[in-house]
């Protein structure tokens, strides 16, 4: 999220919340796709870590890219933090550890999102390469240890980098250590957001089998194909992971809402001041339980969107739906994301091929599916199915709900050509953290040094 909100609009009762959430439907015709990237910011003389202040620094490329773009900077106190495009459509923003994001603007067609992404990288390297600095496309840190890595001056990272320790192993982590694709969808009325969430959330591991590409950490080998997914195994379970409500029939925004409610806050912005709320859960908030300790103790709609955004399930719900279960990647997946997840969520005959496929996998399955895939990859298993053959199969529907949509570009190409990246690993069998570990083993001698190289933008 590139910034919190200031809705000073006031919340007088419960009901509001998930009206908060009803207002995101939008026709059909008018769905877009929103897609994040971050990727890992390094000096390419010794494939050490960037800070935020200096000359070549986080700060640095934030202020030449504000000069070039045009876009409003983003400021907490007296640092940027990141940039607004001034219609309010696109943002670039810095994750704890230096991750520098896009959260691109909702576009029509996947076409646009591959265009937009390509033009992002060519003017931050632009502005980069004079000081020194590259890009790295992979889901985890592959060289640092967490005392090595730079920390943002961003005060809700402050506040969670706090809070985290205390509910989760693994929660610094994954503030400062990984890297993610995401995409933000579309849904047109309750009923197709219920059907969306079922389904996406799902099979959220399928796409982290199809992105995984966080094998090394600290300079070795950790175990793990996708080292974010199993990251996000002891994170906050509070606030992560399966939501076994979602798997209901009758799911619908306050059943959301209910559950965010019960979820502890991290903040509130009172006067650009972030207060730490870790010790209260909304719920508690929205009773009065900050009267006494601000003088605008009063919950507001800009306290309710901020809190949505921190809370962190494998599809997140907001006035729209957010795809979180993908490490980062080359240039070419920051397409195959969104890619994957429109074909099968924007299309009526692939979404309903999709709970075909997806109908009899209970909570629990899926939970240990989403448990095994970090560390097994497509060799995991749900209901007696690989997962190879369940991405097979998704990828194979995903491609028809692309073709369906027929959104062509110049040369009269489908967006199915976007899937290839994913076609390229299911022919293989093998995943991107496979191919890596192989060349670690061969021509790498061991060695994580040649990664910054070969999976450098």
């Amino acid at each position: 999220m590139a910034r919190d909100t200031t809705d000073q609009t006031p919340l007088s009762s419960v009901s509001e919340l998930a009206a908060y959430m009803a207002e995101g439907p939008r026709p059909k015709e008018k769905f877009k796709i929103g897609t994040e990237h971050e990727k890992f910011v390094f000096f390419t003389k010794d494939n050490g870590p960037v800070p935020y202040f200096g000359d070549a620094s986080i700060s640095a490329l934030l202020k030449g890219m504000q000069a070039r773009l045009g876009w409003e900077p983003i400021m907490d106190g007296a640092n940027i933090i990141g940039l607004g495009e001034q219609s309010g459509m696109g943002a670039i923003s810095i994750e704890p550890g230096g991750q520098f994001e896009l959260s691109g603007a909702p576009v029509a067609t996947l076409h646009e999102t591959a265009t937009e992404a390509a033009e992002h990288m060519a003017l931050v390297k632009e502005i980069a390469e004079p000081m020194g600095i590259g890009f790295l496309g992979i889901g985890g840190s592959p060289k640092w240890t967490l005392a090595e890595t730079p920390v943002m001056p961003k005060s809700r990272y402050g506040i969670m980098t706090r809070y985290m320790p205390k509910v989760g192993s693994k929660g610094l982590d994954m503030m400062y250590r990984t890297c993610t694709i995401q995409v933000n969808l579309d849904f047109s009325s309750e009923e197709d957001m219920a059907a969306k969430m079922r389904v996406s959330m799902k099979l959220q591991s399928i796409a982290t089998a199809l992105f995984a590409s966080s094998p090394f950490t600290e300079g070795k080998t950790n175990g793990q194909l996708s080292w974010r997914g199993d990251i996000w195994r002891d994170t906050d379970n509070q606030r992560s992971g399966i939501l076994p409500f979602v798997f209901n029939s009758d799911f619908g925004y306050a059943d959301y809402a209910k559950w965010a409610l019960d979820v502890p806050m991290y903040f509130v912005v009172r006067d650009g001041k972030y207060h730490d709320c870790t010790h209260i859960t909304f719920r508690q908030f929205m009773d009065g339980a900050l009267k006494g300790t601000l003088s605008d103790w009063a919950p507001t709609m800009g306290d309710w969107t901020n809190h949505l955004s921190t809370l962190f399930p494998d599809v997140r719900l907001k006035r729209f739906l957010e795809m979180r279960g993908a490490d980062g990647g080359p240039l070419e997946n920051i397409s195959a994301l969104p890619a994957f997840w429109v074909g099968l969520l924007y299309d009526d005959t692939a979404l309903a091929d999709a709970a075909e496929l997806t109908k009899d996998w209970s909570f629990e399955d899926v939970v240990a599916m989403r448990d095994a895939v970090p560390s097994k990859g497509f060799d995991a298993t749900i209901c007696g199915a690989s997962v190879l053959d369940i991405a097979k199969e998704a990828v194979a529907i995903s491609r028809r709900g692309l073709k369906a949509r027929s959104r062509l570009n110049a040369q009269s190409e489908d967006e199915s050509i976007f899937l290839a990246p994913l076609d390229d690993v299911l022919s293989s069998g093998k995943t991107l953290a496979q191919q890596m570990l192989a060349q670690y083993e061969g021509e790498w001698n061991r060695s994580v040094e040649p990664v910054f190289e070969a999976y450098r933008y």
